[in-house]
């Protein structure tokens, strides 16, 4: 009677532990799964491949935008954005130009809608399509002025590709993550041309 004793308030105590661990994840996890909406920018390292272009420099330039995501399961999620994504490529001028580079800058609005995986709290992969809208096309001769650009209309006003990268979220909101895009479409009539963009970021999610 007396071990019964002794015994009741250990279990209890263990009880009350487990109950209070319980409901510390069942609050987690509902907390987990209400969507979340943020801010995100970086930089992008952006260039054009296909069998019809002769792999040019990249362009060096910035995206920014916004994100929001919504849990679909506990380590699930579906998150789409929507960014302005300098992009493009660089080639070498040559003749009046000398030895300074030339971009031709594609800037579009980029829509990637992604699945996104969780490994463990806080790292997760993400992948799925992106539609691209362009918003500008020119040829800048000179990337450190605001003279020498050459509009141009010669790029497709719509890209199709798939994204695909990896996130690290911290508790408090601020995430960093990594991305690769190709596209699928030619960007110009008739030519083997496509976009290929590499980026790398930071953001915070409310």
């Amino acid at each position: 009677m007396m071990k019964l004793l002794k015994i009741l308030p250990a279990a209890a105590l263990m009880f009350g532990s487990v109950a209070t661990i319980n409901a510390q994840e069942d609050a987690s996890n509902r907390d987990s799964m209400a969507p979340s909406f943020g801010v995100k920018g970086g930089v992008n390292f952006a260039t054009v491949n296909g069998d019809d272009f002769d792999s040019p420099d990249s362009r060096t330039s910035f995206h920014v935008g916004v994100v929001g995501e919504m849990p679909v399961g506990s380590f699930i999620s579906i998150q789409a954005e929507a960014l302005y994504s300098g992009q493009g490529f660089e080639v070498d001028g040559g003749g009046f130009f000398g030895d300074r580079k030339v971009e031709y800058q594609i800037d579009y609005i980029n829509v990637p809608v992604l699945g996104k995986f969780y490994l463990t709290d806080g790292l997760s992969v993400e992948a799925g399509p992106q539609f691209n809208f362009k918003v500008n096309e020119e040829i800048d001769f000179d990337a450190n002025d605001d003279d020498g650009d050459w509009n141009r209309d010669e790029v497709k006003s719509f890209d199709f590709g798939v994204a695909a990268g990896v996130t690290f979220q911290t508790s408090m909101g601020l995430f960093a993550y990594g991305r690769y895009t190709q596209g699928l479409t030619d960007i110009i009539d008739d030519a083997d041309v496509k976009n290929s963009v590499f980026q790398l970021g930071i953001g915070f999610k409310f």
